[in-house]
């Protein structure tokens, strides 16, 4: 079967516009995906270039087929599940940073680029004193970066229209101020410029970002797909159709950036990205957290299941739309279509999303994810919100088990055992105490600060609300009690 490559795909080529700190599934189902969509609009009119900045792994799919691939996007689409394959051809090639030092660092000459768009996970935007600039390259992605910069900085001397703008996309809070400061350390512990140091704050802009799209990587059955697309693609990525890039920017950017709307992405750029993560972590990611738990303990195993199961649907939608909704900022028209699309996504046919996968860590995704909402609740209406406080009493019932086995407590469900999984210190609080009469057991885990970040039995009538809940879940069974307030 003939390899995806140039020939086959017809590639034109591009100025080079974008270096990209990252080959991994995500950045190429998304950002590549985004900038092959505006060069198909005539909106950018630039090519990407891929830098594996880790030793671990290697490029050799990438150059086999001259940095060619498939992002097949499987979802609903107007009310249907389908799948849409696109071939992207905005990579013009991929470098390593280690074993093609020279190569590498030649990337900043290069006159037409405009944009470093990095994904080095949460552990990436870390500042290491111990770092090197005279390391070929220095160990960390900012190390890497500020080097970069520097390289840029000479070769054009201080020239202010040769700046980049930085597009991270890492998943911590204000990620490109982030990224800045440490850039900011590395210019003072390694001794560089003044000079340079004036032309990072000046010329170059780094921006804060928020990206959504569920990105499920590597098809299972490569054979298959390839028999169905007709040709071999070993690096083909598999995504939801759903597009979000929310781009918080402290200069005017949109002289560079390609021109929006793009059509079948949605990219904005703003003063303040925060409205938005605010929406998706309460909307998204709070649905998730506040109904999976109560799914899963009544007797579902993936979120699409739970999706067309009526008591937990209604659940659902009682919560986000009830409860959620009223407490947050941004427009209720765009924040009732944002969960519209989220119950769309919930319910794609492709995805197996596993209810014990989500589980994970539920205790502080429910400080993160819920708990703004239940207190801003509060605070708006004086009274609780039914559904918000019932999660708790679900996630205690979910995390109720006396053995830990190999890191895991072990739970139950209908006589079988299930895991559950969590830091050391949150499974051992469940341990010793779940099995306790309910009062005291809902007191001493709602008075836990380092679990809340504050005593939640101060707030008005919480405590006796999830005692009473919890204790219906004992008597009657998960569905009967969330059935009851639904």
């Amino acid at each position: 079967m003939e390899l995806l490559n140039k020939a086959k795909t017809g590639k034109k080529e591009r100025p080079i516009k974008v270096v990209q700190f990252g080959e991994g599934n995500f950045l190429r189902a998304f950002v590549d995906y985004m900038f092959d969509l505006a060069n198909e609009q005539g909106k950018f009119d630039g090519d990407i270039v891929l830098i594996k900045p880790i030793a671990f792994g290697n490029l050799e799919n990438f150059h086999k087929q001259d940095c060619q691939y498939t992002v097949s996007l499987r979802g609903n689409v107007g009310g249907e599940g389908k799948i849409i394959d696109r071939i992207v051809t905005s990579v013009a090639d991929a470098v390593d940073t280690i074993n093609e030092y020279d190569k590498y660092m030649a990337l900043a000459d290069i006159d037409t680029l405009k944009f470093v768009v990095s994904n080095t996970t949460e552990a990436g935007i870390v500042f290491d004193d111990s770092d090197k600039f005279e390391s070929n390259p220095p160990a960390t992605f900012p190390g890497k970066l500020t080097k970069f910069l520097y390289r840029r900085f000479e070769t054009f001397k201080g020239d202010m229209s040769k700046g980049l703008i930085m597009l991270p996309v890492e998943l911590i809070d204000d990620n490109g101020i982030n990224l800045k400061k440490c850039v900011m350390q590395f210019i003072d512990l390694w001794k560089l410029s003044d000079e340079f140091k004036n032309w990072v704050e000046n010329a170059c802009v780094f921006t804060s970002t928020l990206v959504d799209r569920i990105v499920t990587g590597r098809p299972k059955d490569m054979q298959a797909e390839w028999d169905r697309l007709g040709y071999q693609d070993d690096i083909m990525v598999t995504a939801e159709p759903f597009s979000l890039w929310v781009i918080e920017s402290p200069k005017d950017i949109s002289a560079d950036f390609p021109k929006l709307p793009i059509d079948n992405f949605n990219a904005i750029i703003t003063d303040d990205h925060h409205p938005y993560k605010q929406r998706k972590v309460r909307i998204l990611n709070g649905a998730h957290t506040s109904f999976v738990l109560a799914a899963w303990c009544c007797g579902l195993d993936i979120v699409r299941d739970s999706m067309k199961d009526d008591d937990i649907r209604n659940f659902m939608d009682k919560t986000i739309y009830d409860e959620v909704i009223p407490t947050l900022t941004l427009p209720e028209d765009e924040l009732k279509a944002f969960a519209a699309e989220v119950v769309n996504r919930f319910d794609n046919p492709y995805v197996d999303h596993k209810l014990l996968d989500i589980s994970l860590n539920s205790v502080s995704k429910w400080r993160a994810r819920c708990m703004p909402s239940l207190l801003g609740y509060v605070d708006k209406f004086g009274k609780l919100p039914a559904h918000l406080t019932f999660s708790i009493a679900a996630l205690m019932a979910f995390y109720t088990g006396s053995e830990i086995r190999d890191g895991v407590l072990i739970g139950h469900r209908n006589g079988e055992e299930y895991l559950v999984k969590d830091d050391k210190a949150v499974l051992e609080f469940f341990a010793a105490n779940s099995s306790k009469d309910t009062r005291t057991f809902v007191t001493d885990y709602l008075g836990n600060v380092n679990f809340h970040g504050q005593d939640l039995n101060k707030v008005p009538g919480l405590t006796d609300a999830v005692v009473a809940y919890l204790d219906d879940i004992k008597t009657n069974g998960m569905r009967a009690a969330l059935c009851k307030i639904s």
